[in-house]
């Protein structure tokens, strides 16, 4: 007995025989001699012959040049259509006995398999690497018709599924079949109803697939990443399939109304007015009746092909997707989308999951979170916690910044906003204003000064910088006199001064705090939260509840004034304004600053028209690195001191403080 694998080499061997045998005769024949072909195919049936010498032609594994195949296609197309409402249905097999021995049913049943092979013949085309460019575009054409007529003279949706799901599935890139097909027949609207649907029965059988193959344990890594590859490519051209159908928005009823099958697969537009006919005895106003089915009709159409878009969308957006088409379905969701979605609340599972990721992601799922949230009444409880969790420096560098903040002050406009929330969004963009770029600064002193005016209930923020400014000043005036009693010296006299300016209320220093510094903060846990100079915000606290921002002020927007940049320093002057008086102020618009840059900014100076420009040289030679009008009230010694006198340093040190306190103490009985 013959083995497995010889039985498998002759059925090999005889397959390649029969090929070789079709190329042969494919061979014998000229371009007239195929002209002559099909001309006698299309004038009578004795020469029915001819059709399947036509059909080696039009294969995907055939030799012949590409314009034989397209001679021998086009003939082929012509004797097909005009038959084509007559030939039974493929899967039809309730037949009679008497209509199995008609002669026309066999004849016809014939043709249809015939017409099954060139349907398979041309969906390999389409997805061949091997494939010329034209005859390409002529075998779409041809499945479009054999689409528009071939089932009983009604739209095809089998053929056009498979020939969909060929060219989804195909390993190699064929974007100009995707095109073409875009370009020439997405305008019917059938063609994209069927679209919707195939794409739909598509990603389910792709989930289904993914599925098996995750329970399936395979010894080949090889393998695995190649079907990751290739459902990673299948998304890739279901996406560009759904992205590149027009939307229904303002739906003509003349031009976007076409349909590729006259026949129609909604509804009978003239049983609507038989209907309304049958209501309506007058004729006078048959006109009207006409246009008000018109209007009918598009409205019920409108509302099926929502209901199909939806589907779609919803279940493509379950499977997994590659980054690259993540990232291009979150910045169009809420442009081309939503509003075409039947119930856009079914995109929150996907939103808020993007939403949590963090990151460039969340940044780009902001925009449809925020239309759901406010447009379709999506409640998310922990919407301003992931939103400040997005606030770091690399905010400031991402593409698609400009959309963020001007989302983030539009969520940080509602007047019932909690103090403390807003708060907390204020003093993170402040801190976040000593790290990030010139063209960030002016984005925060934007949303700051917005802020402010909106919810006045923080201004105790700005109120707090001046005392926090004096409290470290006098702080650091401690912590010089802790040096000075380390060694030993009496300058009881210097403290005393320092009393007069050190205040007197729970904000400032007291004499036991000046203590406590002396005795070298040996009380650290219980004079830690009266410490001058000690901001309470916690940067790193993700939940702005826990952040303590009302506790703490903006003394970092006071540093902005002496920044390098000179638009920042003259900018951040607006926020010395009482903007809670709102009649005086007006909101500043974010998107002004938002796409601001170096190269912005540089631009913007160089229009600038400056009146007085600096010049860096001194009217008389200096004398000395500070002037006695830089430290006004401190008198400098100009006596040349010994170096080889090493151990008597402390001491003449001790001294020079000991006449400055006293000098000091003097100009203070005076005033």
């Amino acid at each position: 007995m013959a083995s497995v694998g010889e039985l498998v080499s002759s059925e090999k061997k005889k397959k390649k025989k029969k090929e070789e045998e079709k190329k042969r005769k494919s061979a014998k024949y000229s371009m007239s001699d195929l002209k002559t072909l099909g001309h006698q195919l299309l004038s009578s049936r004795a020469h029915i012959n001819n059709l399947p010498i036509l059909l080696t032609f039009v294969s995907s594994s055939s030799s012949s040049p590409p314009h034989y195949a397209l001679e021998a296609l086009l003939s082929l197309q012509s004797f097909f259509i005009p038959l084509l409402p007559q030939l039974p249905s493929s899967s039809s097999s309730s037949t009679t006995s008497q209509a199995q021995h008609d002669p026309d049913f066999i004849y016809l049943t014939w043709l249809r398999s015939k017409f099954d092979d060139l349907v398979n013949s041309l969906l390999d085309i389409s997805a061949s690497p091997h494939s010329d460019e034209a005859l390409r575009e002529v075998v779409l054409d041809t499945i479009m018709e054999f689409v528009k007529v071939g089932n009983g003279g009604r739209f095809h949706s089998a053929i056009y599924h498979r020939f969909i799901q060929s060219i989804v599935h195909s390993a190699i890139g064929i974007d100009v079949v995707l095109d073409l097909l875009a370009s020439k027949y997405f305008k019917y609207i059938d063609i994209r109803y069927f679209t919707y649907i195939t794409v739909e029965k598509l990603t389910r059988m792709l989930e289904a697939k993914d599925t098996s193959d995750n329970n399936i344990v395979s010894a080949d890594g090889g393998n695995r990443s190649h079907s990751r590859t290739s459902v990673e490519l299948t998304t890739y051209r279901m996406h560009y399939i759904l992205s590149h159908i027009p939307s229904l928005e303002g739906m003509d009823e003349k031009a976007d109304y076409e349909m590729w099958n006259g026949l129609g697969v909604f509804i009978k537009v003239g049983d609507l007015k038989e209907d309304c006919n049958r209501q309506k005895a007058e004729d006078k106003q048959h006109k009207t009746d006409k246009s008000c089915n018109n209007v009918l009709s598009v409205a019920i159409i409108a509302k099926k092909m929502k209901m199909k878009f939806t589907k779609a969308w919803i279940s493509l957006l379950r499977s997994p997707l590659p980054l690259d088409v993540y990232k291009e379905v979150l910045v169009t969701l809420h442009q081309a989308v939503i509003p075409q979605l039947s119930n856009p609340i079914l995109l929150c599972d996907f939103l808020t999951r993007s939403y949590d990721i963090g990151g460039v992601i969340s940044v780009m799922a902001l925009s449809s979170l925020y239309i759901l949230m406010t447009q379709h009444g999506l409640e998310y409880p922990n919407f301003y916690e992931k939103l400040y969790a997005l606030l770091a420096p690399s905010i400031f560098m991402t593409k698609h910044r400009a959309k963020f903040f001007e989302l983030l002050d539009s969520c940080l406009k509602s007047p019932l906003l909690p103090a403390y929330l807003a708060a907390a969004f204020a003093k993170k963009l402040s801190s976040l204003s000593l790290s990030v770029p010139p063209s960030g600064a002016l984005v925060i002193i934007a949303l700051i000064h917005n802020l402010l005016r909106r919810h006045p209930s923080i201004n105790c923020l700005v109120h707090r910088v001046a005392t926090y400014i004096m409290n470290s000043y006098l702080w650091g005036q401690c912590t010089h006199l802790n040096f000075l009693h380390q060694h030993n010296s009496s300058l009881t006299s210097l403290e005393n001064d320092l009393d007069i300016m050190f205040m007197e209320d729970g904000d400032g220093i007291t004499r036991d705090d000046s203590k406590a510094v002396k005795d070298g903060e040996q009380e650290d846990s219980g004079t830690s939260s009266r410490k001058p100079g000690i901001d309470h915000f916690n940067n790193e606290e993700t939940d702005p509840v826990k952040t303590n921002a009302m506790r703490s002020s903006l003394w970092e927007i006071d540093t902005l004034r002496h920044h390098y940049c000179p638009p920042v320093s003259r900018f951040v002057l607006s926020l010395e304004n009482d903007l809670t008086v709102r009649r005086k102020t007006t909101e500043l618009a974010v998107k002004d600053f938002s796409s601001g840059s170096y190269a912005t900014i540089f631009r913007e100076e160089i229009r600038r028209r400056v009146k007085q420009v600096p010049l860096a040289f001194y009217k008389a030679t200096p004398t000395s690195l500070f002037s006695e009008s830089d430290f006004p009230g401190w008198i400098f010694n100009y006596e040349q001191i010994d170096n080889s006198v090493n151990g008597s340093n402390i001491n003449v040190d001790i001294a020079e403080d000991h006449d400055h306190a006293l000098a000091k103490r003097q100009r203070i009985e005076c005033s």
